[in-house]
């Protein structure tokens, strides 16, 4: 399958150079040119497949052409080596936990592919090196990191914002050596996407170096994030709720992970709608509200995955809606909340219900109770276990709450990581003399 890019000036790629470059040369994002409509045999039997098999199938639609199939099985068997349950919270809402593999987080699914993906291409064309550049407002940066550990001819540099990660997040990608280089920068979130992008533009850079990203820019890393939604789906249909009208709501920070629901959607998984949950960092809802896009520099919240105030990805939605904002309203709907907010929803729902949602999964919890109608089912996306945000949880809830083996693990490590500006000057010297 080929790829072209949303801004229209590039030309089109392969599977491999769309991967490997990561943006296209006219600072666009690679799309797929089709995307295969899965049969409804597959629906009818969905519910007695497992985890693996679904993914498989949903793999095999956008990468099947490119990856020989027992490499593409193995690369999504090896992934997915761990289970995404879906949990009841609430009459009617279902939590999807996603935070049940190596680094207690979602994208560990794409993360994990992506570096499979690309160790194999690697192996296949005889490169030296790839140099993986990614820029993490939290998880993001752990799962890569973690996901390409010790991958023979990948090194990776994670640019994280300087003191806006919890300090367990920033653990489990700065100390862990090897093949992984851990920039502190002096700014925020999107000062380190800028950073990542201005590399991927600049000529000098990419005569020296093989450049790519595993943000969810590059395909490689978002549209993997699809398998859950369908397995998600299965899980409900077992459970007697695929005849009632399905909602998914997503807690959305660069927007990869709504991205690839929506892509699900559009391959034929029966979801009714979406909805878009924000923090303060509310550009997307206000573009639902007024049909302007409006990006501005991010706040810093309690939900600090979701500290965007330019999502990438927003480009792939109005190219997936052919730029039409009705369009898109029709499938999507959007809610903001506060910090203040957040913690409340921490609170009463571990009140009420005994269950701990982290400040991601918390918005998105809100949201659904909130924009959940009476006919209607709905799951949300729980995408980090509360103990990585430990200090904030413990306050919301006043106690103490257990730190899984593998987070204590990390925790004990020691810090390594190297500080830059936020000048682009800086980071690109710093690569030149890096890779010498």
């Amino acid at each position: 399958m080929k790829y072209y890019s949303t801004n229209q000036k590039a030309p089109s790629a392969s599977l491999e150079e769309a991967v490997v470059k990561g943006l296209a040369s006219d600072r666009g994002l690679y799309m797929p040119e089709q995307i295969e409509q899965l049969p409804s045999s597959f629906f009818e039997e969905i519910d007695k497949l497992s985890f693996q098999e679904i993914s498989y199938r949903v793999a095999d639609a956008f990468f099947g052409e490119d990856v020989p199939a027992e490499i593409l099985k193995e690369i999504v068997y090896d992934t997915l080596s761990f289970d995404t349950p879906l949990v009841p919270v609430s009459d009617h809402i279902y939590s999807l936990e996603l935070f049940h593999g190596p680094t207690l987080a979602f994208k560990d699914v794409g993360a994990r592919f992506m570096a499979r993906l690309l160790s194999y291409f690697i192996r296949k064309e005889g490169k030296k090196q790839v140099n993986v550049l990614v820029a993490t407002s939290g998880d993001t940066g752990s799962a890569v990191a973690n996901g390409f550990l010790g991958v023979e001819g990948i090194h990776v540099y994670v640019l994280y914002p300087k003191g806006k990660v919890s300090e367990i997040q920033e653990k489990q990608f700065t100390t862990l050596g090897q093949n992984i280089t851990a920039l502190e920068i002096d700014g925020n979130f999107d000062n380190c996407q800028a950073l990542v992008k201005g590399a991927f533009m600049d000529k000098e850079l990419n005569e020296r170096l093989t450049l790519t990203s595993a943000n969810s820019i590059n395909v490689a890393r978002f549209l993997p994030q699809a398998f859950y939604y369908f397995y998600g789906y299965a899980q409900l249909k077992k459970a007697g709720k695929a005849d009632d009208h399905i909602v998914v709501c997503v807690p959305s920070g660069n927007f990869g992970n709504i991205t690839a629901a929506l892509f699900g959607k559009g391959m034929g998984l029966p979801i009714s709608r979406f909805i878009a949950a924000n923090n303060r960092n509310d550009i997307f809802y206000q573009y639902l509200k007024t049909g302007e896009y409006k990006p501005r520099p991010s706040i810093t919240t309690v939900a600090n995955a979701m500290d965007v105030g330019d999502p990438s990805n927003f480009a792939r939605i109005i190219d997936l809606y052919q730029h039409s904002h009705s369009k898109i309203v029709n499938d999507i709907s959007g809610a903001t909340y506060t910090d203040d907010e957040i913690c409340e929803t921490v609170h009463n729902t571990w009140q009420q219900y005994q269950y701990l949602l982290d400040p991601h999964g918390a918005c998105a919890y809100r949201a659904l109770c909130e924009g959940l109608r009476p006919n209607e089912t709905g799951f949300f996306i729980e995408t980090a276990h509360p103990a990585k945000f430990l200090q904030t949880i413990e306050t919301i809830i006043g106690e103490k709450i257990k730190i899984p083996t593998r987070l204590q693990s990390f925790m004990a490590g020691t810090k390594q990581s190297i500080p830059l500006s936020s000048e682009f000057a800086d980071f690109k010297d710093f690569l030149l003399k890096e890779t010498r």
